[in-house]
């Protein structure tokens, strides 16, 4: 991702590189994702200096399977120097 600029601009820039190269199917569970994330957040931790802040942009066309998980892991990642935001696109039931 290091081909893209910063910001909103490189967000849109890498979902449009990415979109042709993939599939939407489910389920849909985002405790995997969460919680891989809070991983490299847990470590920011560790650093002498609070230098890093994680933001997790989760785009979905489905409504999450793994509600109970995903609950879980967004109360043990908001202890972290992160923030996940949820966009649902499409007629799913958000």
């Amino acid at each position: 991702f290091s081909a893209f600029p910063e910001g909103v601009e490189g967000i849109v820039q890498a979902y449009s590189a990415c979109l042709p190269h993939i599939r939407f199917y489910g389920p849909t569970n985002f405790s995997p994702i969460i919680n891989h994330v809070a991983r490299f957040a847990a470590q920011a931790t560790q650093q002498e200096t609070a230098s890093q802040y994680f933001i997790l942009l989760i785009i979905t066309d489905g409504v999450i399977s793994d509600m109970d998980e995903t609950r879980h892991a967004v109360v043990q990642a908001s202890k972290l120097p992160m923030s996940i935001i949820i966009v649902g696109v499409g007629n799913a039931d958000f």
